[in-house]
C-alpha cells in the first residue's frame, strides 16, 4: 500500500487536481517496477468502475455530479482510513488515466471497429541542393550520393549517417533537407558526429559538409532532439523561425511546429544560449542550464523559462507520448501528427479541457485511442476515410 503522500497524490491525479510538481512526483514513484504494479492494479480495478458510471441512466448521472462534487470539498489531510472511500469517489468521476497502461492490461480487448482509418503513407525524402528529392526506404542500407555519384553517407537501420568529415568542405556550402511525413519519425547523423533525431512532421535543412571557418548552422522546422559533438571553435547554431539556439556541445529537444503558439527548448545536458532575431528583439539572449525549459511565445516574441521534468519532452523519441495537462485542441494536433489522420472536432466544449495520459502509438493504434475516449467520455466519432469527426 502507498505512504499517506502517495496516496493524497493518487487521488489528486484521479480528480485532475495534480499540479505539475506532483505529477513528477508521482511518475517517479512510478519507475519502483513494484510501484508500478500497484500503480496498474489501481487504474485497472478502477477504471470498471467508470465505465460503469459512464451510462447514460439519469440516476448515475446525479450519482456522479455528488461524487465529482465531494472529491473536490475533499482535498485536504487524507487519514489512512479514509483513503477506501476517497479511493472510490476518484474512481467514480470522469478520468482520463495514462492510456498506455490500460491498454497494457487489455482493458479495452473484445471487437475491433468495422471502420478503420484508411491512412496515407508519406515516405522520408532528401531534397538535394539543386532541388531534385530522392526517396529513402527506410528498411534498407545502401550508399547516399551527390549529384555527380560521390558517395556522402549510408542508410543504415532507418538511419542517415554521413561521412565524418568535421569541417572540411571548404567555402561553398552544401545544403540538404530531410523531410520526414506525419506518422514517421527519422535520425540523422551529420557529417560532424552530431545526431539529431527527428519527430513526425518536421524537416532539417543542414550541410552536407559543415564550413571550414565559422559556426555549424541548421534550420529546423517541426521537432527533433539533438545530441550535439563539442567543438569550441565551431559553435553548432539551430535557427528556429526567429529563435536561434546556441551551443558547443550537448542534448536538447527543440519543438518549432507552425501551428503551436510557441517555440521550446528542452535542456537536458550543457548549455544553450537562446536569442530572438525578431526585430527589436535581437540583443536578447537567455541562458538555460539543465532542467528547464526555454520559450519564445511567436506573438508576444518574448523569451522565457521555467523548470520542468525534461523525460515528458523526449519521452517521444522511445515512441511515447506522455501528456500532462494537456488541452484536448493540443492533443488532437499530436494526435494527428503521430497517426497521420485528419481529426475535426467539432465539440466546442472540449478543446480546452486539460487532461493526462500516456500513449505509445507504435504499440496502440488510432482505434483504440477512439475507443477509449469514447469508452470513458462518451465521446461521439465518425471515421470517414482518412477523417475522424467528433461530435
Amino acid at each position: 500500500m502507498p505512504n499517506p503522500e502517495i496516496e493524497y497524490l493518487l487521488v489528486k491525479y484521479l480528480g485532475k487536481d495534480a499540479n505539475s510538481m506532483e505529477l513528477d512526483i508521482l511518475n517517479k514513484w512510478i519507475e519502483d517496477p513494484e510501484n508500478e504494479k500497484v500503480f496498474r492494479e489501481f487504474i485497472k480495478t478502477h477504471y470498471a468502475i467508470i465505465l460503469y458510471m459512464n451510462n447514460d441512466q439519469d440516476q448515475n448521472n446525479d450519482i456522479k455530479k455528488y461524487l465529482i462534487k465531494e472529491i473536490r470539498k475533499d482535498k485536504n489531510v487524507i487519514y489512512h482510513r479514509r483513503f477506501r472511500k476517497l479511493m472510490a469517489y476518484a474512481a467514480m468521476a470522469i478520468l482520463f488515466f495514462a492510456v498506455g497502461y490500460l491498454f497494457e492490461y487489455n482493458v479495452f480487448s473484445g471487437k475491433e471497429d468495422f471502420t478503420k482509418v484508411s491512412k496515407t503513407e508519406g515516405a522520408v525524402t532528401i531534397q538535394m541542393e539543386n532541388g531534385d528529392i530522392k526517396t529513402i526506404d527506410t528498411e534498407g542500407e545502401y550508399p547516399v550520393t551527390d549529384d555527380n555519384g560521390k558517395r556522402l553517407g549510408t542508410i543504415r537501420n532507418g538511419k542517415l549517417m554521413y561521412t565524418k568529415k568535421d569541417f572540411s568542405g571548404g567555402k561553398k556550402i552544401v545544403y540538404n533537407t530531410l523531410n520526414v511525413p506525419n506518422g514517421k519519425r527519422f535520425d540523422i547523423v551529420l557529417s560532424d558526429g552530431t545526431h539529431v533525431f527527428l519527430n513526425s512532421g518536421s524537416s532539417l535543412k543542414y550541410p552536407v559538409v559543415f564550413p571550414e571557418n565559422g559556426k555549424r548552422k541548421v534550420y529546423l522546422e517541426g521537432e527533433a532532439f539533438f545530441d550535439v559533438t563539442h567543438h569550441r571553435e565551431h559553435p553548432f547554431v539551430v535557427r528556429a523561425q526567429n529563435l536561434h539556439v546556441e551551443v558547443l556541445g550537448t542534448t536538447f529537444n527543440l519543438s518549432n511546429y507552425s501551428e503551436d503558439d510557441d517555440t521550446s527548448v528542452v535542456l537536458v545536458n550543457g548549455a544553450v544560449s537562446l536569442s530572438s532575431s525578431t526585430p527589436g528583439y535581437e540583443q536578447e539572449k537567455l541562458l538555460l542550464q539543465p532542467g528547464y525549459k526555454g520559450i519564445l511565445n511567436k506573438q508576444s516574441k518574448q523569451l522565457s523559462r521555467s523548470r520542468v521534468n525534461t523525460a515528458l519532452y523526449t519521452s517521444w523519441i522511445k515512441g511515447e507520448i506522455i501528456l500532462r495537462h494537456e488541452s484536448f485542441d493540443n492533443i488532437v494536433e499530436k494526435l494527428e501528427r503521430y497517426y497521420n489522420v485528419n481529426i475535426i472536432n467539432n465539440n466546442d466544449s472540449l478543446k480546452y479541457e486539460k487532461f493526462n495520459a500516456t500513449i505509445k502509438p507504435g504499440e496502440e493504434s488510432i482505434e483504440q485511442v477512439l475507443r477509449y475516449f469514447n469508452a470513458a467520455y462518451k465521446i461521439n466519432y465518425e471515421i470517414i476515410e482518412n477523417r475522424i469527426v467528433i461530435n
